[in-house]
């Protein structure tokens, strides 16, 4: 199949928040204990228990934030048990996530020394659920405040004189059911009374993120948005949080029956591509209602849970929520972002689920060595990070774009995005088709391309995936199919798969 469409090089769009690239870790099976963290003890390489060479790999993929400690954990997790000396800290049961104790000795302290490691911003979900309004705004205070004050010579206590200055605050999570199974409305009133309290410290501005919708909820968005202003689609007037938040998951199955992360046939791959491929229809609609309140887009939407959730692999804990990670995740993943790229207007954050051992992760580590290993879905975020705070460019496709019917639903089998940043010129282009190649011809105005190299992702089949025994059956190669004459760059896709096209702007 061919293709034809034209970028405008020389015509900047929204810019692309690097926080679209952001993580996502929960205390929840082994990504923390046992992912992240393996104490000090360890004979794997660790700075105070951090595991090193997890570190390594996603400071190559320039992490922008990381998320934690939850998750539905968050609204069951009291910060203070989690500071001092380890030995005395308190003990509690992990209800969520397999009702297994957590001993708090991953706490405040070991969470900013690993995003200070990362290079990343922390993105705190603080305990709306089951905790208090003071709670919360003393740990902001116990973070952001210098000076002389009550947590901030706790702070100092614990020995850490200056303060972290944390940016991003989640006002709890999914409060519509494991952060509370509260309605809208109380929701709503709980986030401007949580939001009111916490305070700004000197030059630390929070930016406070609402527990929004699940899934196509518009009138919990609606709801949310009303706090702020007052109806009749006026504008936005208070500030008690600057951002709501969104939830959506991909698997081609049901919540009760999945379906295997290696395990499905060809009708379940398109289902799964039809469901990722709505993330556009999600991010439409709730961008829709925000705009009636805020057509200045003065408040941002945070997808902060996404990526594909399969039953867990037999043998392993149902709490763990411990899956593979195949080519099928890969495209999921590449799909996300070009619809993210093109939501730049509103979207300014997206963490995915989660960042090791759960769910859609970067990376897996076996609990029987020091194996590690980089799972398809990080070899997507790698090949895109060029696209991290860059100018979005818009992608106009003639004729329209190949289209599957699956279904009931109509799935478009190709998916392109660009951008560009410091002279520099990204593609991103995702072929869903599971046998057909597409060939793309895009005209290039504005500016002539050079020096063009290019990477794709693929495999023999949907299924695979990488192993400690074979750690690179799916992994980036360098690409021959690409040419750039005559002002038009052509790019050969392959079937299943992602490449990436990038060059310099003259």
């Amino acid at each position: 199949m061919s293709i034809s469409a034209v970028i405008n090089v020389d015509i900047d769009g929204p810019r692309i928040s690097r926080h679209i690239y952001g993580h996502f870790a929960e205390h929840l099976g082994r990504c923390v204990y046992g992912g992240f963290y393996v104490g000090e003890d360890s004979d794997i390489p660790n700075e105070g228990g951090i595991r090193l060479d997890v570190v390594a790999a996603l400071r190559a993929l320039d992490i922008p934030n990381l998320r934690w400690p939850g998750g539905c954990f968050a609204d069951e997790y009291h910060w203070m048990d989690g500071i001092g000396p380890k030995a005395e800290r308190p003990v509690m049961v992990n209800t969520h996530w397999g009702g297994v104790e957590e001993n708090n000795h991953f706490g405040t302290h070991e969470f900013m020394a690993l995003c200070e490691l990362l290079g990343a911003e922390p993105y705190i979900s603080g305990n709306v659920g089951s905790g208090t309004v003071r709670e919360m705004s003393e740990w902001v205070e116990y973070l952001n405040r210098e000076g002389d004050s009550p947590m901030a010579r706790l702070r100092k206590a614990n020995g850490r004189e200056e303060p972290w200055n944390v940016t991003f605050w989640g006002l709890g999570n999914e409060a519509w059911g494991c952060g509370g199974n509260m309605t809208a409305a109380h929701y709503a009133q709980e986030a401007r009374r949580y939001g009111t309290y916490c305070r700004d410290y000197g030059d630390a501005k929070l930016y406070k993120i609402a527990a929004g919708a699940s899934d196509f909820d518009y009138d919990w968005t609606e709801t949310l948005m009303k706090q702020l202003g007052h109806l009749g689609c006026q504008r936005v007037k208070s500030t008690a949080y600057q951002a709501l938040s969104v939830h959506y998951y991909t698997m081609a199955g049901s919540w009760d029956s999945k379906g295997s992360a290696t395990v499905f046939d060809t009708d379940e791959y398109y289902a799964t591509m039809v469901k990722a491929a709505r993330a556009d229809e999600l991010l439409t609609g709730h961008s829709n209602v925000m705009d009636c309140y805020d057509p200045n887009k003065s408040v941002g939407l945070v997808l902060d849970e996404w990526g594909t959730w399969w039953d867990v692999e037999p043998g392993t804990n149902p709490g763990f929520l411990y899956q593979q990670n195949t080519l099928r995740d890969a495209l999921v993943a590449s799909v996300h972002f070009d619809i993210f790229h093109r939501h730049a207007d509103r979207l300014v954050m997206a963490n995915i689920a989660q960042t090791l051992n759960v769910l859609q992760a970067m990376i897996l580590t076996d609990p029987d060595s020091k194996a590690l290993v980089l799972t398809p879905t990080y070899h997507v975020f790698q090949m895109n990070k060029g696209h991290q705070d860059a100018a979005s460019l818009r992608v106009d496709v003639r004729g329209g774009l190949p289209a599957r019917e699956v279904g009931d639903a109509s799935l478009e089998t190709v998916s392109v995005s660009a951008s560009r940043k410091d002279g520099r010129l990204l593609v991103s282009l995702s072929n869903l088709d599971a046998e057909a190649a597409a060939d793309v011809e895009i005209e290039l105005r504005g500016g002539a391309v050079s020096a063009v190299d290019s990477l794709i992702l693929t495999a023999g089949a949907l299924q695979d995936h990488n192993t400690p025994q074979s750690p690179e059956s799916v992994t980036p190669r360098p690409h021959e199919g690409v040419a750039v004459a005559g002002g038009k760059l052509r790019v050969h896709v392959p079937a299943h798969s992602f490449v990436t096209v990038a060059g310099d702007i003259g």
